[in-house]
């Protein structure tokens, strides 16, 4: 297992390969977030193009730095309320169920209200060896307004 879950292996599976329902759930690094939250792998890679996938376990009121995706992201949220924002626009919840696509390289954060937990699978491909870019906090009279 490794210490730190975003770092990513070199390469994506060759065949098939099942990760089980709470194997291998880690704490993210500090810096990336106002709170700890858990992530668990699904899909692990610095090879171009190949996607990464990960099911993330968020804590209420826990919201990530900004960050950016080199090939865009894309969220399903599984259960809670969460929010999310991009650089320039409004703070908009969602909620189970919904489908969020951040684009190439835009500047965007996404958290659990502060009502209760939040849980989403994101994935995202990479380009140059990496598939996020992550940036300073969030100032928090962004996450409320």
């Amino acid at each position: 297992m490794m210490s730190n879950p975003f770092d990513m292996e070199t390469a994506c599976p060759q065949a098939m390969a099942i990760v089980r329902d709470g194997v291998g759930i880690t704490s993210v690094p500090e810096g990336i977030a106002t709170g700890p939250f858990r992530v668990q792998m699904l899909l692990s890679s610095r090879a171009e193009g190949e996607m990464t996938a990960m099911r993330a376990f968020i804590d209420p009121g826990v919201v990530t730095h900004w960050h950016s995706h080199p090939r865009g992201q894309l969220l399903f949220v599984l259960d809670g309320a969460g929010l999310v924002q991009r650089d320039g626009g409004d703070v908009i919840e969602v909620c189970a169920g919904d489908c969020i696509w951040f684009a190439p390289g835009e500047r965007h954060w996404h958290g659990a209200s502060p009502a209760g937990p939040f849980g989403y699978i994101s994935v995202q491909p990479v380009k140059d060896g990496t598939a996020v870019h992550w940036m300073e906090p969030v100032a928090p009279m962004e996450e409320c307004s």
